[in-house]
C-alpha cells in the first residue's frame, strides 16, 4: 500500500489553508506555486475536496478556498478515503474483498488476518492524526525521515 500523489497533495493544500486566517480564502495557483503541486493536477484534487466537504469554494473576485471545517475536525483518513476511495493495504481488506491468490483462498487465508490488523492499525493513525496536529512543530526524532528496515 502507499499514498498516491494526490493523497499527499491533497493533505499538503488542506494544510496550507489550515496555515490561513480564518477569513482568508486562498486560490489555487497560490497552493499550487507555495506547495510546487502542478496546478491542474491540484485543481481536480480540490475538486474532490469540495465534493467531499473538506473545502468551501469562494467564486467572483477575492475569491478562492477556505476550509469548511476547523482543522482538528479533519482527520487523514476521511482525506485519504475522500481521494484514494479505496485506501486499503491489500485487496482482501476492502469492502468488496478479492484475493489475489483464489476466491476459495479469500476465508481461509492467514495472510488476510494479518493484513486486516495492519489495516486496523494503520487506520487508527490516520484517524487519530488531524490537521491541526500536522501544524504542531514535529520531534525529528519521533517521525524518522525513512524508517529503519528490521532484519532478521
Amino acid at each position: 500500500m502507499q499514498v498516491t500523489r494526490a493523497g499527499e497533495y491533497a493533505i499538503i493544500g488542506l494544510l496550507y489553508l489550515a496555515k490561513q486566517p480564518a477569513d482568508r480564502t486562498v486560490m489555487i495557483d497560490e497552493i499550487s506555486e507555495k506547495e510546487r503541486i502542478p496546478k491542474s493536477f491540484l485543481a481536480k484534487i480540490f475538486q474532490s475536496l469540495a465534493k467531499g466537504g473538506f473545502v468551501l469554494s469562494h467564486r467572483g473576485a477575492g475569491g478562492g478556498f477556505s476550509l469548511a471545517k476547523p482543522a482538528d475536525e479533519i482527520n487523514l483518513l476521511q482525506i485519504l478515503n475522500c481521494i484514494e476511495s479505496a485506501f486499503a493495504l491489500q485487496k482482501c481488506v476492502t469492502i468488496d474483498p478479492e484475493c489475489v491468490v483464489s476466491h476459495d483462498r479469500l476465508t481461509s487465508c492467514a495472510l488476510c488476518g494479518v493484513f486486516a490488523e495492519a489495516q486496523s492499525r494503520v487506520n487508527e493513525v490516520f484517524v487519530r492524526t488531524t490537521l491541526q496536529d500536522l501544524l504542531k512543530p514535529q520531534d525529528a526524532s519521533a517521525h524518522p525521515a525513512r524508517p529503519s528496515a528490521v532484519l532478521n
